[in-house]
């Protein structure tokens, strides 16, 4: 990855598409699906008992510090000791310049003299627990509205990246006006940034957005001092809000929700807080199920499989890993051109569109590497990574692509901060232990022969008995029975055979009598 960094493309802004946000809500979930052009685009879960920690602020309790990997352990409360790197930790210099929340090669300060064991400090999550990794924190504090970002340690005024740069001067002043005009002396402290959403924000919502992320604040100091060490202070919005927050914009037709309670909840939430959405929401009242209207449970069945079939007969593989997602194209059926180079080129034209689809769907993130089919031709490689930048940029999370490497490898990152769909809707196989693979019946069965002789050896038994799946006991009574036997009559004890449907293909007991 590193030898192609100066090749990588972050995606341009890309103008919204049309589209629908539909909401099946019950006590236990709240489930939502964007719709664009026909097709389901996004997929967001939500389960009451396990909401996402991403935006919460505690007041954590240093629990170790690490100065070898420059980072920490913070006990906010869970199992799991949440995990502070030093590039993540807020400072300002002495000049009165803020150093971001970025990574930095060479720190200002380590961290062992910033943190030590025992402390109690102000922390955020930026990203989700993964698998048997802690939730990842950060000292700076962002606090996010409608339209702004609060920064309350920075004096910073920005706008964000995906705003033409045309256009930031002026909003950027803009803002800085009404910060200005609408903040008491004593609480001239703190940064905005101007969301993207908020581009086209009047300044009455502007202006609402700034008092109430500064109420927020003050709510969050004041608990900070008189809650104890590992406390929940601020908790993000629920998806149900967040959708009207993050994902409703002007290219939003309608927001369909199928719960007349939550649809007034949200009514409510949209006169106070983003009232330009309120003329969009809708309530369901149909017979059929709301996510029945777009096949929706059916594109969630689908996301879940390693193979997505192509229109052309083509197809794609998506594996995912604990270190990064491989995506392989391959042409399978399609013979629509009229040579192989066009036929190649095409499929992997068509797959760009789904890959990127795939990516939104199953919300993968980390590294995630692309094996397109080998293309012999430079142009038909130039033309499929600027297709696929194209369709990155649809993306509301950011993602940056490199150029093909010398193996004819697309390496790219999307931005990680909470669980893929799979990872929140299924686990690994208890039988297959997540390899996706069992032993055969035939390997059961040699694994067996090896374990009596072992048993016999070490214990000897009256008599043995082994206990498999019926494809297991069937192979012993047909096809390698005459090893059973030469093997009982080596160890001169009876073995006896018993069926049990319970037992997965690759299980056995060997009972010693």
């Amino acid at each position: 990855m590193d030898g192609q960094g100066a090749a990588a493309a972050a995606q341009p802004r890309h103008a919204p598409e049309q589209h629908d946000i539909l909401i099946n809500w019950s006590p236990q979930e709240t489930r939502v699906a964007v719709v664009e052009g026909g097709s389901v685009q996004e997929i967001h879960l939500e389960r009451t008992l396990e909401r996402g920690l991403v935006g919460n602020i505690y007041l954590g309790k240093v629990a170790r510090v690490l100065p070898g990997m420059q980072s920490a352990f913070i006990d906010i409360g869970f199992e799991r000791a949440a995990f502070l790197h030093v590039a993540d930790v807020w400072q300002r210099q002495a000049n009165g310049e803020t150093l971001a929340t970025t990574r930095r090669l060479e720190p200002v300060k380590p961290i062992e003299r910033q943190v030590f064991e025992g402390q109690s400090i102000l922390v955020q999550v930026i990203k989700d627990p993964i698998g048997k990794k802690g939730a990842r924190l950060s000292t700076q504090i962002s606090i996010a509205g409608r339209s702004l970002v609060f920064l309350p340690q920075d004096d910073h005024i920005g706008v964000s990246q995906k705003i033409p740069l045309r256009e930031r001067d002026a909003l950027r002043q803009r803002l800085l006006t009404l910060v200005r005009a609408h903040t008491p002396a004593q609480e001239r402290t703190g940064g905005f940034i101007l969301r993207t959403n908020g581009e086209e924000a009047g300044d009455a919502e502007l202006i609402e957005d700034i008092l109430y992320l500064r109420k927020t604040w003050r709510k969050i100091q004041e608990a900070a001092l008189t809650q104890p060490a590992t406390s929940l202070l601020h908790q993000d919005l629920d998806l149900l809000r967040r959708v009207l927050r993050d994902l409703t914009n002007e290219a939003t037709r309608a927001v369909e929700i199928d719960s007349r309670e939550q649809f007034a909840a949200l009514q409510g939430f949209a006169r106070e807080y983003m009232p330009a959405a309120l003329p969009r929401l809708q309530l369901y009242q149909g017979e059929r199920p709301i996510f029945d209207l777009f096949n929706v449970d059916e594109e969630i069945r689908l996301a879940l499989g390693r193979r997505v079939e192509l229109k052309s007969g083509g197809y794609l593989i998506i594996d995912q890993t604990e270190a990064l997602t491989t995506i392989d194209v391959n042409t399978g059926g399609y013979v629509g051109a009229r040579n192989f180079d066009d036929t190649i080129f095409k499929t992997n034209l068509e797959a760009t569109q789904a890959i990127a689809r795939q990516l939104r769907l199953r919300n993968l993130g980390g590294i995630i590497v692309v094996d397109f089919i080998d293309m012999t031709r430079e142009e038909h490689q130039q033309a499929v990574l600027q297709e696929f930048r194209k369709q990155l940029a649809r993306d509301r999370v950011k993602t940056t692509a490199c150029e093909f490497s010398p193996l004819g490898l697309v390496e790219m990152t999307r931005k990680r901060t909470r669980e893929s769909l799979a990872h929140v809707l299924t686990r690994p196989c208890e039988v297959c232990g997540g390899t996706g693979e069992v032993k055969t019946p035939r390997s059961v069965c040699y694994d067996i022969l090896r374990e009596i002789l072992r048993e016999a050896r070490q214990f000897s038994p009256r008599e043995i008995k082994v206990l498999a799946a019926p494809e297991v006991i069937e192979l012993f009574l047909d096809e390698e029975s005459q090893y059973l036997a030469s093997l009982s009559d080596f160890i001169e004890k009876p073995i006896g055979l018993v069926a049990e449907n319970a037992l997965a293909p690759d299980r056995y007991d060997i009972v010693l009598l």
